[in-house]
């Protein structure tokens, strides 16, 4: 079978549109380099000031603790959600499993304001019964980032599933096999990898969620994405840019990583 390579122009113009696309990333380096207590860009002199905040400003450390709790238990709430709903739909087929379906990707279509707007009510009503889940409370807040992660991760299971030849699960039920260890012992170990990147991509997106956060938190859970939202709206902090780069880094390093990994995974 012939292999194509891609031509000089071809290469050109991929590293013009790569660069294009990279330079409001970049640009955020100086940034957070600057000596000014405002964003600005640094003229003649750097400074590390700003990433020195990051760690010796408690506030940050806090965001960034209460981000990855709620982000791991918002997580594993949405992936058993949409994994027990998945396997549910894919060994029984129900009758109405499209509306079923539609049913919970219907936080994908919704309008953000709309389910944050239900979210907040449904919060606060949750308050008068309970201290520590309800409004501005961290489980709360978890609760709230399942509900819109959870069709994600559901959406990522039942494309696994689909893949997922049926005659293994037809051959364990003939065999005598439960319901329950036809979906931890046959179906679940064949469909692990998809799991785990529900769990990934629900972790991420709770972890960069803002629009509903604003809504359902005021004083005492502030994640880090709400922080740096209050920094940009009151004195614009150079530390987000800081940050920004941060993250920035760690994510290069992950697909790096992830890069060299499957190249020597692949024969």
């Amino acid at each position: 079978m012939p292999t194509y390579r891609p031509g000089p122009v071809s290469l050109i113009l991929a590293v013009l549109v790569a660069l294009f696309l990279l330079l409001p990333l970049l640009a955020v380096i100086p940034v957070s380099l600057t000596p000014s207590r405002m964003l600005a860009m640094p003229s003649g002199e750097l400074s590390l000031r700003h990433y020195r905040s990051l760690y010796e400003d408690p506030r940050w450390i806090d965001a960034i603790l209460l981000s990855i709790r709620i982000g791991v238990v918002s997580s594993a709430i949405s992936t058993v959600l949409a994994l027990c709903f998945s396997l549910g739909v894919w060994m029984f087929q129900p009758r109405f499993t499209a509306a079923l379906v539609g049913f919970v990707l219907l936080p994908m279509v919704v309008p953000p304001v709309v389910s944050a707007i239900t979210l907040y009510f449904l919060l606060t009503s949750i308050s008068g019964a309970s201290s520590f889940l309800g409004y501005d409370t961290w489980l709360g807040v978890a609760m709230a980032h399942s509900v819109m992660t959870a069709p994600f991760a559901t959406v990522l299971i039942l494309v696994s599933l689909s893949q997922l030849d049926r005659r293994i699960d037809l051959a364990a039920r003939g065999l005598g096999a439960s319901v329950w260890e036809r979906a931890t012992r046959v179906i679940m170990p064949n469909i692990k990898f998809g799991i785990v990147t529900a769990a990934l991509l629900s972790f991420v997106l709770s972890w960069e969620e803002i629009g509903v956060t604003l809504f359902i938190t005021s004083v005492n859970a502030i994640t880090l994405p709400r922080l740096m939202w209050m920094g940009l709206r009151d004195n614009i902090d150079p530390a987000i840019a800081a940050l920004s780069v941060i993250l920035i880094i760690i994510t290069v390093l992950v697909l790096a990583v992830r890069s060299v990994v499957t190249r020597r995974a692949a024969p």
